[in-house]
C-alpha cells in the first residue's frame, strides 16, 4: 500500500510539473458512479466467467497467486483498504492517464495499450489470471472509452480485488 501511495504521489507530481491537468486524470466519486461500478464489476466478472469456460485450462499448472497468498491472513479492514487503493491507483494510471493520453490513436490502440500494460504487471497471477486480466481490462477499457467516467472503473476494480483477496486469503474479521 505504501509503495502505491508513494509512487502515485510521485507520478501525479511529475505530471503536474509537465503541465498535465491532474483533475483530468482523477475520478469524480458519486453515488451513481458507485452503482454503475457495481454493475460494471458484475458484467466484467460474467465476461471473465464465460471466457474462462470457453478457454480450456490446465489444472496441472501452478497458479502463482495461490502460492503467494497461501499463508496470508489479513484482516478484512486491510483487504478493504488494499482493494480500494489498488483500484484507484491502477485505474487512474491505466484509464485516466494511458487511455486518455493515447486517445488520438483510436479506441483499439488506446484501450489495447492499457490492457497490455495491465497484463504485464499482472503476469504474476499465472496463465488463468492472465486471461481474466485481459478480459477484465477490455470490459473496463471499453466502458471507459464510451463514457469517459473513471469512477465506475475504480469501483469495479476495487470490488474485484476485494472479492479476490477475500477468497484467496480467507480475510479475518476486523
Amino acid at each position: 500500500m505504501m509503495l502505491e501511495l508513494v509512487l502515485g504521489a510521485l507520478a501525479l507530481a511529475f505530471l503536474r510539473a509537465r503541465g498535465y491537468r491532474i483533475s483530468d486524470t482523477l475520478p469524480s466519486p458519486s453515488w451513481r458512479g458507485l452503482q454503475e461500478g457495481l454493475l460494471l464489476y458484475a458484467a466484467a466478472a460474467a465476461a471473465c466467467f464465460v471466457v474462462g469456460w470457453l478457454v480450456p485450462s490446465r489444472s496441472d499448472l501452478v497458479q502463482p497467486i495461490a502460492q503467494m497468498l497461501t499463508n496470508a491472513k489479513p484482516s478484512l479492514v486491510v483487504v478493504l483498504l488494499v482493494s480500494m487503493l489498488n483500484g484507484l491507483y491502477e485505474e487512474t494510471f491505466l484509464l485516466g492517464y494511458l487511455t486518455r493520453r493515447f486517445a488520438t490513436l483510436g479506441a483499439s490502440l488506446a484501450v489495447g495499450l492499457s490492457v497490455l500494460v495491465r497484463l504485464l504487471y499482472h503476469l504474476y497471477q499465472g496463465p488463468s489470471g492472465a486471461v481474466s486480466v485481459v478480459v477484465f481490462g477490455i470490459v473496463l477499457g471499453a466502458v471507459y472509452w464510451r463514457t469517459r467516467r473513471l469512477w465506475p472503473a475504480v469501483v469495479a476494480h476495487s470490488v474485484a480485488d476485494l472479492v479476490g483477496l477475500a477468497f484467496w486469503t480467507g480475510a479475518q474479521g476486523a
